[in-house]
């Protein structure tokens, strides 16, 4: 896992990028909770909206790998930016280089590339947040009912992918559609973090949509541009982490108490030197994680979830020190730390919670229950509420009973 020459010119190019047109809007976007267009505009120009998009739609060609010191320097200036860029480029622009036709490919990716065009990811409702598969917007005959919530982008997004229901099963009667005319407010209520960031409510009353993938592959479509987006998430909170180090190091050098620099007590040393071996183990992860999402290996989606869930937690342990660090100066806004302490608690949120990593990471550690797995094929399935109409013959059913219980010995007289 050496890193290139090639590596580290990316992350140096990139970050003087991020220093001029990023970094000096960060904290008034916070603080106005503001969407700034011009830093996206910035990025676009410089090709790094569109990095892992083949450049015959527009992008740089670059490989998961680049992408996440993109990810990694932009968040490390502003979480904001990071997360339009993780939507735009890992949620919408690569979910249609994965599963749209030539014709939405050719329609959508240039402009997403260019910011010719913005586009949000529509899947959490007020009632579907982890559990994808309780989504209530329904599509019948290609027009989409229902709401969603928290959609990044969503009030200045030319199109959405929005994950309807357009069958009864909970995973395959999910599908994808491309939608562009719908209602939008912002949310209301002032976030946590990411102020920056425009966080949508949206609502479809028989809303035109076009088919992304094949029906019923919704689940599937959401599953694989969420692995796109956790590993955004994970490179920005990498980010995160290395900026406030590079702050507690800062001051630990300057700010003198008792006579000498606070960095020579050793207590501050050891926070110092856990923060710097979690922000290594950190980096090393998400870039073994993007390895394996560009070799197509098939622990990519587990180390996607391990990425996500180590660097989101480290980067905040790493913020809270840092707060204490520095005291009054990491209280207050004047200095990024207060800014990076609130926004990493969102990407142990976004794209799945912490809970739901390590559920993803457990569950495809022990595989799955073979015996269960035999049960449940066998069981007698549940009744159907509406009668079959077709000519087909039910398989034949084992049908299982429990043994009987033996009867209760007769009481004992005292």
């Amino acid at each position: 896992m050496e890193r290139g020459s090639g590596d580290e010119e990316l992350r140096a190019r990139v970050r003087g990028i991020v220093e001029r047109h990023v970094l000096p809007f960060a904290r008034e976007a916070d603080a106005s909770r503001t969407f700034q267009r011009a830093p996206l505009e910035a990025l676009a120009k410089e090709g790094l909206v569109g990095a892992p998009i083949p450049r015959q739609y527009g992008g740089q060609g670059m490989t998961n790998e680049e992408s996440v010191i993109i990810y990694e320097e932009v968040g490390r200036a502003c979480a904001a930016t990071r997360g339009f860029l993780a939507v735009q480029v890992g949620l919408v622009a690569q979910c249609i280089a994965d599963w749209g036709t030539d014709a939405q490919k050719t329609h959508w990716l240039p402009r997403l590339c260019s910011l010719d065009a913005i586009g949000c990811y529509a899947l959490t409702e007020p009632d579907a947040g982890s559990d994808v598969t309780a989504i209530q917007t329904v599509a019948k005959g290609r027009k989409l009912r229902g709401e969603k919530w928290w959609i990044t982008n969503g009030t200045v997004a030319d199109v959405a992918i929005v994950f309807a229901r357009t069958g009864e099963e909970r995973r395959r009667g999910l599908s994808a559609f491309l939608v562009t005319d719908f209602e939008r407010e912002r949310m209301k209520d002032a976030e946590l973090g990411h102020r920056g960031a425009d966080h949508a409510h949206l609502r479809f009353e028989d809303a035109p949509g076009e088919l992304l993938g094949d029906e019923g592959q919704g689940f599937e479509i959401a599953m694989s541009a969420l692995d796109h987006g956790r590993l955004g998430v994970a490179a920005g909170a990498v980010g995160i982490h290395d900026a406030c180090l590079d702050e507690c190091v800062k001051f630990a050098r300057n700010r003198r108490q008792f006579g000498k620099r606070i960095g020579d007590f050793q207590l501050v040393q050891g926070d110092l030197a856990d923060m710097a071996c979690e922000l290594e183990a950190s980096r090393l992860l998400c870039r073994e994680a993007a390895r394996k999402q560009d070799a197509g290996d098939a622990l990519a989606h587990r180390f996607t979830s391990m990425a996500k869930l180590f660097c989101t937690e480290a980067a905040a342990r790493a913020a809270g020190k840092a707060v204490v660090l520095l005291g009054a100066r990491g209280y207050f806004n004047r200095f990024p730390v207060e800014r990076h302490y609130r926004d990493i608690k969102g990407l142990e949120i976004y794209e799945g919670t912490s809970h739901i990593q390590r559920l993803i990471v457990g569950r495809d550690l022990v595989g799955e229950d073979e015996e269960k797995e035999v049960l449940r094929l066998h069981a007698r399935p549940p009744r159907s509420r509406r009668a079959r109409t077709d000519d087909t013959q039910p398989l034949p059913i084992v049908d299982f009973h429990p043994p009987p219980r033996p009867p209760k010995p007769p009481p004992t007289k005292r």
